[in-house]
């Protein structure tokens, strides 16, 4: 007996291991997980290589994003709850927006995101995923794309989409302490979302759970330095970058350098934001490329008659990774051109050959800023406040300012005073 698509149950329900059971509330939303673009996000790592540091940090985009689509269903409840009007169009437009917040990141997530595209971020590549799911799927997208962009006219609804409280922060500070270990990252999400109100078309929190909101900012800073901006993390994200960047200017020269077809067009073209506006075959070459194409080439590329690619792309194969010293004051340049001499001189390679071997960056963390955006606070008499004016636990001073420290990663046997 054959399965009549047509009558097929889509209102399934997904065991996550963070949330337990979640249903999809609409047959629109099976049908865009089951689309070949959003199962790329079961291809690509949420953390990136953090998994090099914290083993069990193997969970995906596509965790995240359903995760993230959990938190807001519950949140809509709560506001419909408390006599807000959501419509049906509405409930659906603000479920597919952060549904498809993610889709647009490429492989190693957040690592890669200007090394194989220019000029084009991750928001923008998800509105383009959504223009071109609009063409399948019609005008039940539209909704969707004007909340993403921040265009409909009911603004709190972006704000739990892209906000600093919105539901993609609450399940990715969560999910990432769940599959890391790190027990600083947990948050109460279900406390947070029951304290939610509007207030003049904007998200506020009722002054009750003000103290839930004081342990998501301080999770936020302690993740940051803890799992995101390890050092070693750090220095395995930027071996990364920079065996994509050597890759890229041996194949721009004319060297053949194994590929797959997916990765082939990225690292022998410049592909920016005209190319990708002007020819739809750019996003559904993009739309193939995933962690895997990247890592099987990298894999390959330990055996590259070029040097430089082969060494990095073996010191990250065999997690030989750099060491990586974090200073709160700029690197000094001095040290860095004797360091690059005696690489060298110990590699037999040219100075800019060497540079490779060097990375010199910075790392910031700001986990609460009230010049981007604001977590308003409802009292019971009905005045707001920003949370950095009324948290008397905190010193919002510090918590509030960004953090800027300076890292340098090169490889462990050579000594460097810095």
């Amino acid at each position: 007996m054959q399965l009549n698509l047509k009558h097929q149950n889509k209102r399934k329900i997904i065991n996550d291991p963070v949330y337990g059971f979640i249903t999809l509330p609409y047959e629109i939303i099976f049908d865009i997980i089951e689309h070949r673009y959003f199962q790329r996000l079961r291809r690509i790592k949420q953390l990136g290589f953090t998994h090099l540091v914290y083993p069990g940090a193997l969970h995906t985009r596509f965790h995240h994003v359903i995760g993230a689509m959990h938190l807001m269903l519950q949140a809509i409840d709560v506001l419909e709850s408390k006599g807000h009007k959501i419509t049906h169009d509405e409930k659906m437009g603000v479920l597919i927006a952060i549904l498809l917040h993610d889709i647009g990141h490429g492989p190693y997530s957040h690592t890669l995101e200007h090394s194989l595209v220019c000029e084009l971020n991750h928001e923008d590549l998800s509105l383009l995923f959504m223009k071109a799911f609009k063409n399948e799927f019609g005008n039940v997208m539209d909704t969707a794309i004007s909340i993403f962009s921040n265009e409909y006219p009911k603004m709190f609804l972006h704000q739990l989409v892209s906000s600093q409280l919105d539901m993609d922060r609450l399940d990715y500070l969560k999910r990432d302490s769940f599959f890391t270990g790190v027990s600083e990252g947990v948050i109460n999400t279900d406390r947070i979302i029951k304290m939610l109100d509007i207030v003049d078309d904007n998200l506020v929190v009722e002054v009750k759970g003000i103290y839930s909101i004081d342990k998501f900012i301080v999770a936020r800073r302690l993740m940051y330095w803890q799992v995101y901006l390890h050092k070693t993390v750090l220095s395995a994200e930027h071996i990364l970058v920079n065996i994509i960047r050597r890759a890229r200017i041996l194949a721009l020269n004319g060297e053949e350098l194994f590929a797959t077809s997916a990765l082939k067009p990225f690292l022998y073209n410049d592909i920016c934001r005209h190319d990708f506006e002007n020819d739809p075959v750019h996003l559904e070459t993009f739309a193939r490329l995933d962690d895997f194409d990247v890592y099987t080439s990298i894999k390959e590329w330990v055996y590259a008659k070029d040097k430089v690619l082969s060494m990095l792309c073996s010191n990250l194969v065999n997690r030989q990774l750099f060491r990586t010293e974090i200073v709160n004051q700029p690197i000094n340049k001095n040290s860095v051109v004797d360091l690059n001499k005696q690489i060298c001189k110990s590699f037999s390679l040219s100075e800019e050959e060497a540079s490779n071997f060097i990375i010199t960056n910075q790392a910031r963390n700001s986990a609460y800023n009230p010049m981007y955006d604001r977590i308003n606070i409802l009292f019971r008499d009905g005045t707001i406040k920003d949370y950095s004016e009324v948290s008397d636990q905190l010193d919002l001073g510090v918590l509030s300012k960004t953090v800027t420290k300076y890292f340098v990663c090169y490889p462990k046997q050579f000594d460097i005073h810095w």
